[in-house]
C-alpha cells in the first residue's frame, strides 16, 4: 500500500496507543498468573496479536474484546504446540524461554526479518541450563527439554529483550535464578518495564553490580484488573509532529512517572531544536527515525550514536533512516554505530520504503510536515505492526493523504 502526502501542518489532540512494550509483559504475567486477569488495552497491533497467539497456542485463553484482554492463565500445555511469533521479536525473545520452561516441546514459526535478528545469546544460555533447541528451517526453531534455574550468563550489549525473557520465566524454575550479566547493558529501561509488571504480578527481582536475581519459591499471583500503560514510543511521532507544526499537536494518556525510556522524547526534542545535538541512543533506540526527522531541519549538524543495534531491527534501522532523509531532500549519512545528520530550513519531499518498518513509515509522514512538495509512502501498511490506527489518526490531526493500493 502506498500512501500520498499533502504537505500540511498538523493540529489536535490525539490520545496515545497503548505500550506494546507494557502489554506484552502484562499478557505473559496473565498467562502464568494463578487466576483470570483483565488487562484494560485500549488497542491492539499485529505484535501484540502475536504475543496472544503464542500464549493461546501453549494453553491460555485469551480473549479481546471492547479494549480488555481477558486473560485465563494456562494449566496444561498442550504437547507439540506450533507458536507463531509472526514479525515480533519481543515475542520471541520472551516466549522462547517462558517456553522452554514449561517443559513441553513446541515448535516457534518467526517470518520475515526476524529469522535474521540475532538470538546468540540467549540461545547458548537456554541450551546449558537443560533447553534442547534447533532451528531445522530458516523460519523455524524447535525446542524441547526442561530449562532449569540457577546462574545465567548473558552478554548485555546485544538485546536487553534476552534478560527479558530470562526474568519472565525465572518464576517457573523452581530455586533462585540469577542472570550475570557481561558487558553494558543496553535499553535498560526495557528491562525496568518488565520487572515493574513482574513486581505487579508479586514476582520481586533485585539487581545490584551487573546481576539479576530472582530467588525461589516466588509465584505470579495476578492483580485482577490492570491497565497497559500510554506508549510513549509511538506518542513520540505526534510530539516530533506538533515541534514541527508549530505546537500543536497534544497527545495525552502518557504518564510523566513512567519507567519507559522514551519519555525521554521531551528533552531530546528541545536538544534538537538547540541545534547541534549529539544524541545518545543507548537506552531509546527506537526514537531514532522520528528524531532524526526533527534534526533534518534544525540548526547545524545533529550527532546519533550508540545506535549500532538498530541495523537488526525490522529493517536495518540506521540505512533505512538515512535513506528516507536522504530521499525527501534531506542530508544524512551512515557512521558505525549512528547517524549524523546536517538541517536544512526545508525538505524538497519524495518517496519512501518504508522496507517493511513501521518506524520508517511513520517518521516519513511526520516528515511531510516541513516538506515542499508531496511525499509517497510505499508499504505504508507496516504501522500495523504497533500502530494500525496511525494514518486515521494523522488525517484526523489534519493530514491530508491518498491511499493506493499496490501489488
Amino acid at each position: 500500500m502506498t500512501v500520498i502526502i499533502t504537505p500540511a501542518k498538523l493540529r489536535g489532540s490525539v490520545r496515545a496507543v497503548a505500550s506494546k512494550s507494557h502489554a506484552h509483559r502484562l499478557l505473559i504475567c496473565a498467562a502464568l498468573s494463578d487466576r483470570q486477569t483483565v488487562i484494560r488495552c485500549a488497542d491492539t497491533s499485529e505484535d501484540i496479536s502475536a504475543t496472544v497467539r503464542c500464549l493461546n497456542a501453549l494453553g491460555g485463553k485469551i480473549v479481546f474484546s471492547g479494549g480488555t484482554f481477558t486473560v485465563t492463565p494456562i494449566k496444561d500445555v498442550p504437547e507439540n504446540a506450533v507458536l507463531d511469533c509472526g514479525e515480533s521479536g519481543s515475542t520471541l525473545r520472551f516466549m522462547l524461554p517462558v517456553a522452554c520452561a514449561l517443559g513441553k516441546p513446541c515448535t516457534f514459526i518467526i517470518s520475515g526479518r526476524l529469522p535474521e535478528r540475532p538470538l546468540s545469546p540467549l540461545w547458548e544460555a537456554l541450551v546449558s541450563h537443560g533447553a534442547r533447541l534447533s532451528d531445522p528451517s530458516p523460519d523455524t526453531i524447535v525446542c524441547g527439554g526442561m530449562l532449569r534455574g540457577g546462574a545465567f550468563t548473558v552478554d548485555g550489549g546485544v538485546s536487553s529483550q534476552f534478560i527479558s525473557g530470562l526474568l519472565l520465566a525465572a518464576p517457573l524454575l523452581g530455586g533462585e535464578t540469577v542472570i550475570n550479566v557481561s558487558g553494558n547493558i543496553e535499553s535498560e529501561d526495557y528491562i525496568a518495564i518488565t520487572r515493574a509488571v513482574q513486581a505487579d504480578f508479586k514476582v520481586k527481582s533485585t539487581f545490584r553490580d551487573g546481576v539479576f536475581s530472582v530467588t525461589d519459591a516466588q509465584k505470579y499471583i495476578s492483580p485482577g484488573v490492570c491497565e497497559a500503560e500510554g506508549d510513549w514510543s509511538n506518542g513520540a511521532f505526534w510530539l516530533c509532529a506538533g515541534a514541527l507544526s508549530g505546537g500543536t499537536v497534544e497527545c495525552t494518556g502518557l504518564r510523566g512517572d513512567s519507567v519507559q525510556g522514551d519519555k525521554r522524547i521531551t528533552g531530546i526534542i528541545e536538544d534538537i531544536l538547540k541545534g547541534n545535538a549529539e544524541i545518545d541512543a543507548k537506552n531509546i533506540p527506537d526514537l531514532v527515525p522520528v528524531i532524526s526527522v526533527l534534526a533534518s531541519v534544525a540548526p547545524g549538524r545533529t550527532v546519533i550514536k550508540n545506535a549500532a543495534r538498530l541495523r537488526f531491527k525490522e529493517s536495518d534501522r540506521l540505512r533505512t533512516t538515512a535513506d528516507m532523509i536522504n530521499a525527501l531532500g534531506g542530508v544524512a549519512s551512515e557512521t558505525d554505530d549512528g547517524l549524523v545528520i546536517t538541517g536544512r530550513k526545508q525538505l524538497r519531499g519524495g518517496a519512501v520504503n518504508s522496507a517493511g518498518d513501521h518506524r520508517t513509515a511513520m517518521s516519513a509522514a511526520v516528515a511531510s510536515i516541513v516538506c515542499e512538495g508531496e511525499v509517497a509512502v510505499h508499504g505504508a501498511e507496516a504501522v500495523r505492526k504497533s500502530y494500525p490506527a496511525f494514518w486515521s489518526d494523522f488525517n484526523r490531526l489534519g493530514g491530508k493523504t491518498e491511499t493506493e493500493d499496490t501489488v
